[in-house]
């Protein structure tokens, strides 16, 4: 076991872990962080996307032992109490998901590339949301909604 501190959603935690465990595994089954989905295991979905120190990462692909010392924020800590995070709030208003089950990763992934390009062309948007896959939509929708919380400050927390 190996002995690991993190901040999760502004909440410090201190936990034995298998130095194995992956990141995703420790925030569903450890924390309760079950809006960070699993969707392949393999990092090609990013439906597990989380901010590790406020950058976007696949969870998937991070071992909990890495976060040591860090600080991950989840799509239960985006908002702000009741009030929905302005990317959260333009995936509703722009019905950017169908089944939902991808759309915490791809919110998490819209937050941190809002942060690096806080005004970006429709192409750089589907560039930066790459990695995000959703096997129902044609992200048409997705993109709308990218860009409409670009006109509301979506960046990163």
């Amino acid at each position: 076991m190996a002995k690991i501190s993190v901040k999760v959603d502004g909440v410090a935690y201190s936990d034995d872990v298998e130095p194995r465990t992956l990141l995703v595994h420790y925030l569903r089954e450890t924390l309760g962080k079950v809006g960070t989905v699993v969707g392949c295991d393999t990092s090609n979905c990013g439906a597990c996307t989380v901010h590790l120190d406020g950058r976007s990462v696949k969870s998937c692909n991070v071992l909990a032992v890495q976060a040591d010392g860090h600080e991950v924020t989840t799509i239960e800590g985006l908002a702000d109490g009741d009030t929905l995070h302005p990317v959260q709030q333009a995936f509703h208003e722009c019905h950017a998901l169908q089944c939902g089950y991808c759309t915490p990763g791809m919110i998490m992934q819209a937050t941190s590339f809002l942060a690096d390009n806080p005004t970006p062309t429709e192409d750089e948007v589907r560039v930066g949301m790459e990695g995000n896959l959703c096997r129902c939509t044609g992200y048409h929708n997705i993109v709308k909604a990218v860009m409409a919380a670009a006109g509301e400050g979506g960046g990163a927390k």
